[in-house]
């Protein structure tokens, strides 16, 4: 994912920057800090309205949390070094309410949040003895981590229109977020006893999004409160190069430092030449991988065919269908290679067909009955004429009390993927509702909501797209 990548190159970054601040004197001690803040973002923007409306937008209350490292300049330094990994929530709301209303609309609101790892870099003064006062600052670094996006918009109906995005766009174009941002902040506050209370602030030096309606620059702001606890003494790092094993690596960096071994593994032995040491390699005198624990590819469910190409791992499968079991489309039981009904739920008695008893006119009389139910648009209520084709069905089901019937609800792909799936299921669960209200029990129905996953069309027109939205009704014995 995205935000992996980053999260290498903050620990990597911190590395490098505490090895650099390190010397042979240096006091070095780690904190765990935790607090609350309110964020809020600062846009600026030429839209003339700008005055009336940025008022309906606040601050997001959020918290932070995450480690420093306290490195002093010398033993006696009153000057200290503190970079720091922090997780922090930041972003901000919007609310605006209208009387009268605009058009239908009485209120509309909105959430803009996003999550970073930020890396600040700051140097701090310390004045007094065991109560020690402290003010400093610096510039940080800001990773993009999570974020979610949310509106809701209120008619005078009533009805309340939401939406919500956790998957926001990374990058560097019209309506995506910066995967970097940048600031600068400071800090005031007491230390004592191994705790330490600040107030912070921080100030965002650079957009952070770009709008995709208009010209603006938004940067975030956020003001709180720290609470930090640090982890142990102060312990002195004194540089030594020793290495006991000759085998190049420095005891300090080597995992190994009594037996000789390769820059590859840590310093550690490697008998597999495979670039996992020895004493974490499962499979030690065999060739591996590392996500395996040193051994080779598995194969899980002993099919002959390995893991990395078998696109079912845990299921015995065959090479021609890429380690998958014969697949059985319509779920009778009978695979699709033994199966000469494969599209029709049957029985393994009928080698998959549908039995005598099930009559052709029955199967087509369902078919089209499917095609011509309709519902209210964006929603799962049955039109009024939906009803006259339902009872037709119900009369059918009543007639053959040997058939079952499988209620399979499906829409067009646009829109939120979430949504689609919850209005096939709802549609679904509506039709077999009103057939139960008819008399048919509910063991001989099943509902089943599959939203854009089953297209007949990959077609853009309106036209095409609509063939989607369907109901399809399928018997079985």
């Amino acid at each position: 994912m995205r935000q992996s990548t980053p999260m290498r190159k903050i620990y990597a970054f911190l590395f490098i920057l505490l090895g650099c601040g390190l010397i042979s004197a240096a006091q070095v001690r780690v904190a765990i800090v935790a607090g609350g803040h309110q964020s809020t973002v600062i846009e600026e923007n030429e839209l003339p309205n700008w005055n009336d409306i940025k008022n309906n937008y606040t601050g997001r209350i959020g918290f932070h949390t995450g480690f420093i490292a306290d490195i002093a300049f010398s033993p006696k330094s009153k000057l200290f070094f503190q970079p720091g990994v922090i997780y922090y929530n930041k972003g901000r709301k919007y609310a605006q309410s209208f009387d009268p209303p605009v058009g239908t609309i009485v209120r509309q609101q909105s959430t803009q949040y996003i999550n970073y790892i930020d890396l600040p870099l700051n140097l701090v003064l310390k004045f007094g003895q065991r109560t020690k006062f402290v003010i400093g600052g610096g510039p940080y670094g800001s990773f993009f981590y999570t974020g979610k996006e949310t509106s809701q918009t209120e008619l005078n109906t009533g009805v309340v229109d939401s939406e919500e995005n956790s998957d926001l766009s990374v990058g560097n174009q019209p309506g995506q977020y910066r995967t970097y941002n940048f600031g600068v902040n400071g800090l005031v506050g007491v230390e004592f006893k191994g705790f330490f209370i600040t107030a912070n602030y921080s100030r965002g030096l650079n957009d952070f999004y770009e709008s995709t309606s208009y010209i603006g620059s938004f940067r975030h702001q956020t003001i709180g409160g720290t609470i930090g606890v640090f982890l142990g003494k102060p312990e002195k790092i004194e540089k030594k190069v020793l290495d006991k094993d000759k085998d190049g690596i420095e005891d300090v960096k080597d995992g190994c430092p009594d037996e000789p071994g390769t820059a590859a593994t840590n310093g550690c032995p490697d008998k597999d030449a495979d670039g996992i040491a020895d004493k974490t390699d499962k499979c030690p005198d065999m060739a591996g991988l590392i996500k395996y624990n040193g051994c080779p590819v598995p194969d899980t469910d002993k099919d002959g065919i390995n893991d990395e190409n078998d696109k079912c791992p845990n299921e015995f499968g065959v090479i021609r269908y890429a380690g998958c079991p014969i697949p059985d489309k319509d779920g009778d039981g009978v695979n699709d290679e033994e199966d000469k009904c494969p599209e029709v739920k049957g029985t393994r008695q009928y080698n998959g067909c549908l039995p005598e008893e099930v009559k052709k006119e029955i199967i087509e009389k369902v078919n089209y009955a499917a095609k011509r139910l309709q519902f209210k648009q964006a929603d799962a209520v049955l039109l009024p004429n939906s009803l006259k084709v339902l009872d037709e069905v119900a009369k059918i089901l009543q007639d053959n009390p040997d058939i079952k019937l499988s209620i399979e609800g499906h829409t067009a792909n646009n829109g939120y993927f979430d949504a689609n799936m919850r209005l096939s299921q709802q549609r679904a669960d509506n039709v077999k509702a009103y057939l139960e209200k008819k008399g048919i029990s509910s063991e001989r129905l099943k509902a089943k909501g599959f939203g854009p996953t089953q297209p007949v069309s990959k077609g853009k027109s309106p036209a095409e797209v609509a063939l989607n939205r369907r109901v399809e009704l399928k018997l079985s014995y």
